[in-house]
């Protein structure tokens, strides 16, 4: 038995239970290792789901153009199908990004164009504003806009719930998901609330994002948004793909604690896993009297470690950040 193409490996992600790192949890923690996807991350589900959710629609027409603004691993996801169903690709990304994410957007043949982290979304050089430029400009081009285009949420319904509702034989409890665009925690843990209404759904925000206390108080704050170093979380506006009705609670996590603890992951759980991942083991540490021993909380390890050579993992780069002594 063969795949017929690559895509055809995307999904069906291990569930492994972390031991040392969470021995202070009285709970079974298991995550939900997104890296065995092909690009590397739980990015690739959307990423198809959202271009063959286009071509049904004929806004992906043969031969055309995806543009999209992208930390990194959306594109990956993108730039992979592209090269199996014959587009080309034209990625926006910040300077916040690490150096390797480029790099292999680039490996997969896609153009990518880097803009600057500290401006307003709405600033003409911002990477959404760029991208959405350049679907003006591009011919046959189409933008999948994967913080708005619930097609991104519903792959999680589809896929990423299910998986571990069977994987966990319904023995779920707890949903721990770093939340950026909002669709991996919206879609899986709509599905999962479906399968029972008591399992708890926890975001994983990060300080200079809006979204905890969006969630707490109905209020945008503009105050509150400011640069962070933590990649693939927070936002400065609200997504559509963010349903604030499925998820229960918002736990911000420093850059700091974020970046140590993704180290501590691959130290004690031998699971080379991306800056989220830190972020949501942090998060979880920071809720564990919130827990019981027969509960089971799934966390999301949303990427791969070798994104973050240049930073997380480099002690030069937490020196200087002076997350090191």
């Amino acid at each position: 038995m063969w795949y017929k193409n690559i895509l055809e490996t995307i999904g069906n992600t291990p569930l492994v239970q972390l031991n040392q790192i969470t021995k202070d949890i009285p709970a079974t923690v298991l995550a939900k290792i997104e890296t065995t996807n092909p690009g590397n991350s739980i990015k690739d589900r959307m990423a198809l789901k959202m271009i063959e959710d286009a071509e049904k629609k004929g806004l992906l027409k043969p031969g055309g153009t995806i543009i999209e603004g992208t930390s990194g691993n959306t594109g990956m996801g993108l730039a992979i199908a592209a090269v199996v169903k014959g587009y080309k690709c034209i990625f926006t990304t910040t300077d916040k990004q690490s150096k390797e994410k480029v790099d292999a957007l680039r490996a997969f043949g896609a153009e990518v164009i880097v803009c600057p982290t500290n401006v307003d979304p709405e600033d003409p050089r911002s990477y959404y504003s760029v991208s959405s430029r350049l679907e003006r400009e591009v011919p046959n081009s189409w933008k999948p806009n994967q913080y708005d285009n619930l097609s991104n949420s519903q792959a999680h319904y589809e896929q990423t719930g299910p998986e571990i509702w069977e994987q966990t034989e319904g023995k779920i409890t707890h949903l721990v998901v770093g939340v950026g665009t909002g669709g991996t925690i919206s879609g899986t843990g709509k599905y999962l609330k479906e399968k029972n209404s008591n399992i708890k759904v926890w975001g994983i925000d990060t300080y200079g994002s809006v979204f905890k206390k969006y969630k707490e108080t109905g209020i945008f704050d503009k105050n509150e948004i400011y640069p962070y170093v933590t990649e693939g979380i927070g936002e400065d506006f609200l997504p559509e793909n963010v349903d604030f009705s499925v998820i229960d609670h918002f736990e911000k996590v420093s850059d700091k604690d974020a970046a140590l603890m993704t180290r501590e992951i691959a130290r004690k759980e031998g699971i080379f896993a991306g800056n989220s991942a830190g972020s949501a083991v942090a998060g979880l540490l920071q809720m564990k009297d919130q827990l019981k021993k027969d509960d089971v909380v799934v966390i999301i390890f949303h990427d791969h470690g070798t994104r973050y050579l240049g930073k997380m993992y480099n002690d030069d780069w937490l020196r200087e950040m002076d997350y090191l002594k």
